[in-house]
């Protein structure tokens, strides 16, 4: 039975807007589920509410399908349900200045600690300034400076009446006690001296040696009084300053009682401010470098001489509002520092020097307790992030590296904060390839990440979708405040979806594209000064589009219509048909016409692929001619050798070719040139076979019929015109207007095709034949004619190898 020409509404499914449930999308409410993506959500439902470690999620699907924005609507409805995640500071370690501590805190509490313990610090300095200059102070102080000045005194004049009755002078020093010659009861000066008599500098210097030795065994004999002095000034500094802090401590204590963390952080500052209360102290009586040393030490720890009380402040890393729930982060740029965190240096004296205020929190600081979401390509953009990453899930802390020495030219002095504790669900969001790498080539990935949430790139196109497809037009509409549509404007983007789709019986899923278009509709119709968005609108916006996007096309259309590229759409030719073809550049994928050609002559059953020969055919299109040897052997070659060369090539084509779904093409062209049954030029064919000569379903099937079309159309369409599809490509049709109406006049025809056998009986207008009961084909059928061709090879094969054989017994 002939094939017949489909019908043209088998060519587009139309949506009927009177069977839409509204006028204009100012009727219709924000949807309340998320469309076309169940599966994917459940998933998502499941890797958030499963209380096991390492089931962090990776959503995978094509860009567009509204993975960031699902997952976004769905944890936020999540986390509103959860407790407010914890605030963190890290504070100084007073045992191990080097080793900041973490504090764990309440939400929302961190900030107020904070500025809590900054006034206090001011007012401590406010405090100590007044306590030791008061008048109770400076009493307290006077007793011990008067009890040991009276020792001092004491002990000046035992040693005076050591020296008394000699002619020695004992005198005060800034560097000490001192002897010096005497005369007549005055010290002689250099010069005096020098001019005695040396008989009696003799006897001088020995007495002045005599008291000297004397003068040493006095000191060593004497009371440590100076260091009790120190230490009893210490104390009294201590007792003054411990009653002082103890009253701003408490408050604190008495304010945040209810936090452990807290109560025992501001114990250790007590202790720390009462034990080195000296360091803020100007006292060169008891220690004349000891702001020296204490600046040295805030210099060795990054703190600056101006805050000698910087020790004692907090460094809020994470600071959360109360009852705010668990936080969603999504780190658009996951740095090291960004994703991590890190501590800041400054350069001081030649060193690269840091503390605890100088840390610094990552976007994991940020989500622990809740969710982070990263995509996964800009993830892998940095190096060691992916690594850093994988160690804060193992280890489910979160522990900042010190930084290599070699890293920089200048000497370090670095810190190594206490880790902090994480709990945090990853949700990275990514194609299907970079997720299947993944799979592939880390195997930590797959333990970290089990739960895979696969959104689909197209939905079913049912009512319900459809009806689902038009509330989000509408709910985007009133969030972007633009011109509400009409359901004939609705109607043609659900027919622009079910493109998007290439099938006429499902809906994209790249809800970007509707969106996108619906932006672009509502500027043709603000152009028009409608006030709504129709059908004209949402046509000039896709006709925009690929006007926009089709210089290459039209430029290849171009040299075909001129000729230079050789595409016959009239006439018949032996061994020539036209194939169709789509190529791809960026966003637009179109259809193009080839020229494939067949020569056919004896040989040892080889089908010559010139393209393989060259370099320029892909493996799938390399695998499709071979199947061509394997049909023709087993249809016509079953009992025989098949003695056919035969050569296949695109002409024309200066470039790489791949896919099987030329393989009908070529067999079609090989079938002829054995045949010699001419091909009409005014078909153009797509489709891949198999060994049995059936034909197989190929994707851009719309874009392959209009490419042709718009050749044929341009040289005036005649009715012999059209396309040959696989019969089970038709439910992928949704074919431009133009198209259609042409097939309803007559103009231009698609035909589906089954089988290698109904495709060549419309190329060629010859019945392929059946085999009879003996087992051969009807004369004058295609098969038959091939058949013929190919026994006559054999015959002649045969006569050439007798005649080689002969010519070989006369030489002997």
């Amino acid at each position: 039975m002939a094939v017949k020409a489909l019908s043209s509404k088998k060519l587009r499914l139309v949506c009927n807007p009177d069977k839409l449930p509204f006028k204009t999308t100012a009727e219709l409410k924000k949807p309340k589920h998320p469309l076309g993506q169940d599966r994917a959500l459940e998933a998502v439902d499941f890797g958030v509410n499963i209380a096991a470690d390492r089931y962090n999620i990776f959503c995978l699907g094509q860009q567009g399908t509204g993975k960031y924005s699902l997952v976004k609507q769905y944890l936020k409805k999540e986390a509103a349900k959860r407790p407010t995640a914890n605030d963190w500071c890290y504070v100084n370690n007073f045992d191990e200045p080097r080793n900041p501590k973490a504090l764990k805190l309440p939400a929302g509490k961190a900030l107020p600690f904070k500025k809590d313990m900054d006034d206090m610090i001011e007012e401590l300095n406010v405090v100590l300034a007044d306590l030791f200059e008061g008048e109770e102070y400076h009493n307290s102080r006077q007793v011990i400076d008067e009890k040991y000045k009276d020792q001092k005194s004491e002990f000046f004049n035992s040693l005076q009446q050591k020296a008394t009755g000699k002619n020695v002078a004992l005198l005060r020093m800034p560097v000490g006690m001192v002897v010096a010659p005497m005369k007549n009861g005055e010290v002689l000066s250099p010069e005096a001296f020098e001019e005695l008599p040396e008989d009696e500098k003799h006897e001088l210097l020995a007495e002045l040696s005599k008291v000297e030795r004397e003068l040493e065994d006095a000191v060593q004999g004497v009371p440590k009084w100076e260091k009790l002095k120190r230490e009893e000034i210490k104390t009294l500094n201590k007792d003054v300053t411990y009653f002082s802090v103890k009253g701003m401590i408490g408050a604190l204590k008495k304010k945040y009682k209810d936090i452990p963390s807290i109560i025992k952080h501001l114990k250790v500052v007590q202790h720390d401010i009462v034990e080195n209360v000296d360091d803020f102290l100007e006292d060169e009586e008891l220690d004349p470098h000891g702001l020296a040393a204490a600046a040295a030490a805030a210099a060795s720890s990054g703190q600056s001489t101006e805050d000698m009380f910087a020790r004692y402040r907090v460094n809020v890393i994470v600071s959360h509002k109360e009852n705010s729930g668990a936080p969603i982060i999504f780190e658009d740029n996951p740095t090291q520092h960004n994703l991590i965190g890190n501590i800041e240096r400054s350069q001081h004296m030649g060193a690269l020097v840091t503390d605890f205020s100088l840390i610094n929190a990552g976007a994991i600081h940020k989500a622990n307790g809740g969710f982070l979401i990263i995509e996964a390509r800009k993830l892998f953009m940095h190096p060691y992030v992916w690594e850093s990453l994988k160690r804060a899930l193992r280890s489910k802390q979160i522990k900042l590296e010190r930084q290599s020495r070699e890293s920089s030219v200048f000497s370090t002095i670095s810190i190594d904060p206490e880790p902090i504790p994480l709990n945090v669900k990853i949700v990275l969001l990514g194609e299907p390839d970079f997720y299947y790498m993944l799979s592939a080539n880390d195997p930590d990935f797959k333990e970290l990440f089990k739960v895979e949430a696969d959104f689909n790139y197209e939905m079913d196109r049912t009512k319900k979708n459809e009806h689902g497809l038009a509330a989000i037009i509408a709910d985007f509409v009133k969030k972007e405040k633009l011109r509400n549509l009409n359901s004939h404007a609705v109607a043609r983007i659900i027919e622009y979806s079910s493109r998007q789709a290439d099938d006429t019986e499902k809906l994209s899923s790249h809800i970007s594209l509707i969106t996108n278009l619906v932006r672009e509709s509502h500027y043709y119709a603000r152009l028009s000064k409608s006030n709504i968005i129709g059908r004209t609108h949402v046509i000039q916006a896709i006709e925009a589009q690929l006007y926009r996007s089709s210089r290459i096309r039209d430029s290849i259309h171009e040299e075909i219509i001129r000729g230079n590229v050789m595409i016959p759409t009239s006439g018949e030719v032996i061994g020539q048909i036209n194939g169709l073809v789509v190529l791809s550049f960026g966003r637009v994928c179109f259809g193009k016409p080839s020229r494939i050609t067949c020569q056919v002559r004896i040989g040892k059953g080889d089908v010559v692929n010139i393209e393989r020969e060259v370099h320029l055919s892909g493996p799938l299109h390399s695998k499709g001619v071979l199947i061509l040897s394997s049909f023709l052997s087993t249809r016509f070659a079953t009992n025989t050798p098949l003695s056919l060369e035969a050569s296949l090539v695109f002409e024309q084509s200066y470039g790489g070719i791949d896919g099987d779904s030329a393989s009908s093409t070529e067999l079609y062209a090989m079938l002829s040139a054995l045949a010699e049954a001419p091909i009409k030029q005014s078909l153009a064919v797509t489709g891949s076979v198999d060994q049995f000569g059936r034909v197989q379903p190929i994707g851009g099937v719309n874009e392959k019929i209009e490419g042709f079309f718009d050749i044929c159309k341009e040289r005036g369409l005649t009715g012999e015109h059209g396309v040959l599809i696989p019969k089970s490509n038709v439910k992928n049709l949704m074919l431009r207007h133009d198209i259609v109406e042409a097939s309803e006049n007559g103009l231009f025809h698609v035909y589906p095709i089954e089988t290698i056998d109904e495709g060549i009986e419309i190329l060629t207008g010859i019945p392929a034949g059946e085999l009879d009961e003996e087992g051969k084909y009807p004369v004058g059928s295609i098969n038959r004619r091939v058949a013929s061709k190919l026994n006559t090879f054999f015959r002649k094969t045969m006569a050439i190898h007798s005649q080689s054989e002969g010519y070989g017994k006369g030489r002997k």
